[in-house]
């Protein structure tokens, strides 16, 4: 039996990197950012001279930053370990089905997001794997059940017919459900190097981001409203941060916790993950009317032809665009006290994401 010390400092860790912020939020000028948890008292520094030459050499560094090569290397190491994790086996065609979703390409945003954030605060890139991959898991597990037809009903995704269309309805749902549960046996079982007490508060954190106050609260929220003319700035936003951006934070907050971040660490990087979480939306859906479905390797003009609530047609294109680059520019914010050379792969998946094409 583990002895009383142990247990309480498994649930200490949970409590302190488990805190999630509130959706409390400010204006800014376009509409509400979220506030970090007012009980969690950070750190705080005068601006200094020193300060200011920190941007300046962050810029430096991010320019000479090779995005392009990192985004190659990172992408190459989730993909081989997805393809290791999930075998096929008996029976073979739920593994299949699995497989041909996880490994069907994708821009891996999540998994690079939670492997920089592991190094930014010092940790081992081997540790967070293991997490990168489950977000990823997860992930496609969401596409999965968002393109059925008691869904979103979609025929493409990434370029290819989607998960129902070749294994069928019953198969489809069944590859999500497997996807989602295998993410947490391999985060719990694949993580190394690692503490019990962070790995447990990675699960709890992983768990929340798609539960009833992440993931799922969002998609309840959007299919209550699609088709509703009155949805207004307020609870699109709550669909998002939800729907999309929570399981974006938790990429980057699992990553900080495995990497060995302390509270202060974790509570910047969350609220940088809450701002590009809900820049990806906001770009998603300015593409959505701007792009075809063939740049974006799923139907365009979805949402409108389901008269979905969307920023671009609450706020008028040109505002969408203003403000997504003002939440690009609040995202990096939070990072301008970490060390230049370690922040510079969030600040150019931060500028990706403001500026992807698909």
């Amino acid at each position: 039996m583990r002895s009383m010390n142990v247990v309480d400092s498994w649930a200490q860790a949970c409590l302190v990197f488990n805190q999630t912020l509130p959706y409390k939020s400010f204006n800014n000028g376009f509409m509400k950012i979220p506030l970090r948890n007012p009980k969690i008292k950070p750190q705080t520094r005068p601006i200094s001279i020193s300060a200011i030459a920190t941007k300046e050499d962050e810029k430096v560094v991010t320019e000479q930053f090779n995005f392009k090569l990192y985004v190659a290397e990172k992408a190459i190491l989730v993909n081989k370990a997805l393809d290791e994790a999930i075998i096929i086996k008996d029976p073979p065609v739920i593994h299949e089905s699995m497989r041909y979703s996880l490994l069907a390409g994708g821009k891996r945003v999540r998994p690079m997001l939670c492997l920089a954030a592991a190094e930014l605060v010092g940790g081992d890139q081997r540790a967070a794997v293991p997490a990168a991959c489950a977000v990823e898991m997860i992930h496609t597990m969401s596409l999965i059940h968002d393109d059925l037809p008691c869904m979103d009903n979609d025929d493409l995704r990434r370029g290819k017919p989607t998960n129902h269309k070749v294994y069928g309805e019953d198969v489809a749902v069944l590859a999500g459900d497997s996807l989602l549960a295998f993410a947490f046996e391999y985060l719990a079982t694949a993580t190394t190097g690692v503490s019990p007490a962070r790995i447990v508060a990675a699960v709890a954190e992983l768990a929340k981001s798609i539960g009833i106050e992440g993931l799922v609260a969002g998609q309840v929220a959007d299919i209550a409203c699609t088709g509703n003319p009155n949805v207004g700035l307020d609870t699109l936003e709550f669909i998002h941060t939800h729907k999309t951006a929570a399981l974006l934070e938790a990429s980057v907050v699992l990553g900080a916790i495995l990497g060995g971040g302390n509270e202060d660490d974790v509570d910047k990087l969350r609220r940088f993950a809450r701002c590009i979480g809900l820049l990806f939306q906001v770009v998603d859906d300015i593409l959505d009317v701007t792009k075809s479905s063939e740049e974006l390797g799923k139907t365009a003009g979805k949402d409108l032809a389901v008269d979905k609530t969307t920023y671009p047609k609450l706020m008028g294109l040109e505002k969408a665009k203003e403000f997504a680059a003002e939440l690009n520019r609040e995202a990096k914010e939070q990072l301008v006290e970490f060390d230049p050379h370690k922040a510079a792969p969030l600040i150019a998946l931060a500028d990706y994401i403001a500026h992807r094409e698909n």
